[in-house]
């Protein structure tokens, strides 16, 4: 079974060669590796190139202006030929060697659309020190304030294919919304692995200030109405708040 990587960047140059290190280290072979560079100034392109020889024709990549992290998400989806599409940050990596094996061992051993899993947030200056644990645990409806990691997900191509990709209108919560609409409505199959797959570090765009949170949080809310979804706002914001309050173990 074939998955394909997508890592997104703009000016990612003090992280990517981690990030692609993390995939060429991985133990599973079957692998198409994409990464989609917003046109970089910061000499992020020449690391692409001087990996892109490690890979044996395994990785290909674009570096082009777009409209945002989700538009290029979306190009790399689009370039994708693999079973699997998993989606790994220009400033996260996996966590260890063998996690795409046992990503790939959950989809054999069951019959299934996605599979999610938990993650850690690291430091920025040092991936080794677990700042927070994101533990996801067992399935529950978007509304009662639970959802995967969208780091720790990985979903068949042909759910794309058929449900869609990333929506443009989403400035913070595009993610969220996918998931929303692939897994609460769409009610695609998923499982859950109990295992940590990627060190995400700490300081993303949709956390990195107040007004940011809040803007997602609309959006959020927004995505629900758009997905015929009822949710009655207040129990819902307290909901996300304890959900992330379990979530972010210690």
């Amino acid at each position: 079974m074939k998955i394909s990587i997508i890592t997104v960047c703009y000016n990612s140059a003090a992280t990517i060669r981690d990030t692609i290190e993390s995939v060429l280290n991985q133990t599973y072979s079957d692998i198409e590796y994409i990464v989609v560079d917003g046109n970089s100034k910061d000499g992020t392109v020449s690391i692409i190139k001087e990996c892109e020889l490690k890979f044996n024709g395994k990785m290909k990549w674009l570096s082009e202006p777009d409209k945002g992290l989700y538009d290029a998400m979306n190009k790399g989806i689009q370039m994708a030929t693999g079973d699997i599409v998993g989606i790994l940050n220009s400033d996260d990596i996996f966590f260890d060697s063998k996690t795409l094996e046992k990503i790939i061992l959950t989809f054999n051993s069951e019959d299934i659309n996605a599979v999610y899993a938990d993650l850690y947030y690291v430091l920025a200056d040092n991936t080794d020190v677990i700042a927070r644990k994101w533990i996801t645990g067992k399935q529950k409806l978007f509304k009662t304030g639970w959802h995967p990691a969208h780091p720790a997900l990985y979903i068949k191509k042909n759910v794309y294919d058929k449900y869609g990709l990333f929506a443009l209108n989403y400035k913070l919560a595009s993610d969220f919304e996918i998931m929303l609409r692939f897994i609460d409505r769409h009610k695609i199959k998923i499982v859950y692995l109990p295992e940590v797959v990627v060190k995400m570090r700490l300081g993303g765009k949709t956390n990195k200030n107040i007004k940011n949170i809040f803007l997602q949080n609309i959006e959020i809310l927004r995505a629900f109405r758009e997905n015929s979804i009822n949710v009655n706002i207040f129990f819902y914001s307290i909901k996300r708040l304890i959900s992330k309050l379990l979530q972010y173990k210690k």
